[in-house]
């Protein structure tokens, strides 16, 4: 079932920085925890990130995706779904690539040398520009991905735990085009699934199709928009918050015909960090709701056997 009446909450970032406290901050924070523990996701509007860069990088994706698969397939990962991504059976419009520690000086340079052999044509000056466009466009988002966080832990009376918080976390960079469905009809892009990260912000091209599902079963569709982007809480922020904060189930449906391209910043928490609620989000009324666990250990039973049949495998690994 689908609702057009239901909207996710518009919050404007516009002018705050992570120092200010005024009472815009205030106010802008409340409305950050509210619409992640209801919804779990929002849109955000963020003026940080100009229109002309917000442009580029689209572009740039259309480009990387142009190159031929044998190029593609260079970016691997150890990690499942952290590399190359083609068009499976399952989700046949769906391809993507993957860029780990993403804010870690020359990374993103690797990622875009790996793609463009030096035989490619003009692939130096590609190299540079793609690199500078991805990079600045992933440190802005990474700006508001911790505006969001320290807002949370704030709104929430967590503030000792901000630096931990925020320095426990990397970035993986997610780009991504949708194809649009050779039936026809509308089809599935990406199945319904929760992010296991701690916050995903996502721009994509004027090209509807993602859809957020509310907590009584409705999916909601947000409108594309170039000005604005959406952000989701994931399961890593669900479990720190001893469950406070929502991780929707969201979904990709493609219809009509134009290709959609987005682009997402993820935090994730570091290799070995372990995710355990603070005690002061336990009490009578909030009992302890997950063991403490490592990020890595959970994925290695999400994509298992056992996880894959599991209604809820995050509950279900590390519930208490």
């Amino acid at each position: 079932m689908s609702s057009n009446t239901i909207k996710l909450p518009e919050i404007d970032f516009s002018q705050l920085r992570q120092k200010n406290k005024t009472v815009t901050w205030e106010s802008t924070k409340n409305h950050v925890k509210c619409a992640l523990e209801e919804f779990g996701a929002f849109e955000a509007t963020f003026d940080q990130i100009p229109q002309s860069l917000r442009d580029s990088v689209i572009e740039w994706l259309k480009q990387l995706f142009e190159l031929p698969l044998s190029n593609k397939v260079r970016n691997t990962s150890s990690k499942p779904y952290h590399g190359y991504i083609g068009q499976s059976p399952v989700v046949p419009l769906y391809e993507s690539l993957g860029i780990e520690h993403a804010l870690e000086p020359g990374c993103i340079e690797t990622f875009t040398n790996l793609l463009w052999s030096k035989d490619y044509p003009d692939s130096e000056h590609k190299v540079s520009s793609c690199s500078k466009t991805i990079q600045n466009f992933s440190e802005q988002l990474a700006e508001l991905d911790q505006m969001i966080r320290k807002m949370v832990l704030e709104s929430l009376g967590l503030e000792k735990h901000i630096d931990e918080h925020i320095e426990s976390s990397d970035y993986v960079v997610r780009i991504q085009k949708y194809d649009c469905p050779r039936s026809g009809e509308t089809e599935i892009g990406l199945v319904s699934h929760t992010d296991k990260n701690i916050v995903t912000i996502v721009y994509q091209n004027v090209v509807n199709g993602l859809e957020i599902m509310t907590k009584d079963g409705q999916w909601i569709s947000p409108q594309s928009s170039p000005n604005s982007f959406v952000v989701f809480a994931g399961e890593s922020f669900h479990t720190w918050t001893n469950g406070r904060l929502h991780a929707p189930h969201h979904r990709v449906m493609m219809k009509g015909d134009a290709i959609r391209y987005s682009i997402g910043l993820f935090s994730v928490p570091k290799d070995g960090y372990i995710i355990k609620a603070p005690e002061e989000m336990v009490d009578e009324k909030h009992p302890i709701l997950f063991k403490p666990y490592v990020i890595a250990k959970f994925l290695d039973f999400f994509y298992s056997e056992a996880g894959k049949r599991s209604p809820n495998p995050l509950k279900e690994y590390c519930r208490v």
